[in-house]
C-alpha cells in the first residue's frame, strides 16, 4: 500500500516532464492555441475518470488520471505563459505573466483548502476533489475558441502576415501596429541564426553552467519557502 502510494503521488511529476518535454515540438507543429484546447480535453479526461474511480471501485483509474494530469500540467505551463505573453500588449507583458504565477500557487493553495476533511476531503466527497480540475478546463475550453491564435506564430512560424495583423487588431484594437510586427520579424531574424539547444545539449553547454546551476536550485528550494500558504 505505502508503494502503491508513493507511486500515485509521484506519477503527476512523470506526467509533467513528458508533458514539458513535448511542448516545444507541439506549439512548433500545432500552434500554442490549438495545444492549449486539446490539453483541455486531456485534463477533462483525466478528471473524469478519477472522478468515477470510486464507483468503478478501481484505484488503477487514479493512477492514469494522475498521470494523465501530470501531462496536462507539464504542457500547460510553458504554453500558457508563452501564449499569454505573446496575446498580450506589449506594456501589459510583464503583468500578464505575472498572474500566471499568482493563480497557480492560489490554486495549490484553494486545492490544499479543499482538500480539508471538514470539506472536500471526506469519505464521500474525495472523488469530487479529484475531479475538480477538470472545471477550470472547461472553463477555458470554451472560452478559449473566441481568442486567435498567438501572433508571433503566425508569423514567425506559418508566415502568415495577414493572419498575424487580423489575430492583433482582434487582441489590441484598430490602430497602427507596424512596430510591434516589426519587432517580431526582428526576433524571427534573430532565432534563424541560433541554434536551438536539447535539454542534454544545455546541460552539456559551458557557457549557461552557473545560470542552469541557479535555475535548479532557485527551483528546488522555493518549495520550502511556504509559497503556496503565502
Amino acid at each position: 500500500l505505502l508503494f502503491l502510494w508513493s507511486i500515485t503521488v509521484s506519477i503527476f511529476g512523470i506526467g509533467g516532464l513528458l508533458g514539458s518535454s513535448g511542448s516545444r515540438y507541439l506549439t512548433v507543429k500545432y500552434g500554442k492555441k490549438k495545444c492549449l484546447l486539446c490539453n483541455n480535453l486531456l485534463m477533462i479526461v483525466a478528471a473524469s475518470i478519477m472522478g468515477f474511480s470510486k464507483i468503478a471501485q478501481s484505484f488503477e483509474m487514479i493512477l492514469i488520471g494522475r498521470f494523465m494530469c501530470g501531462i496536462s500540467a507539464g504542457l500547460c505551463v510553458p504554453l500558457h505563459h508563452q501564449y499569454v505573453g505573446e496575446i498580450s500588449p506589449k506594456k501589459l507583458r510583464g503583468f500578464a505573466n505575472s498572474t500566471s504565477s499568482f493563480f497557480w500557487s492560489l490554486g495549490k493553495a484553494m486545492g490544499q483548502i479543499s482538500g480539508q476533511r471538514e470539506l472536500l476531503g471526506s469519505q464521500a466527497l474525495w472523488p469530487v476533489l479529484m475531479a475538480a480540475c477538470g472545471f477550470p478546463a472547461l472553463v477555458q475550453l470554451v472560452t478559449l475558441p473566441f481568442f486567435p491564435e498567438s501572433p508571433p506564430y503566425l508569423l514567425m512560424h506559418k508566415e502568415d502576415l495577414e493572419g498575424c495583423k487580423k489575430a492583433i487588431r482582434q487582441l489590441w484594437g484598430e490602430g497602427h501596429h507596424q512596430a510591434e510586427i516589426d519587432d517580431i520579424m526582428k526576433e524571427k531574424a534573430t532565432m534563424k541564426n541560433t541554434k536551438i539547444l536539447s535539454v542534454l545539449e544545455l546541460v552539456k553547454e559551458p557557457t549557461s553552467r552557473w545560470q542552469l546551476y541557479m535555475t535548479i536550485i532557485l527551483t528546488a528550494t522555493i518549495q520550502l519557502c511556504g509559497i503556496n500558504a503565502v
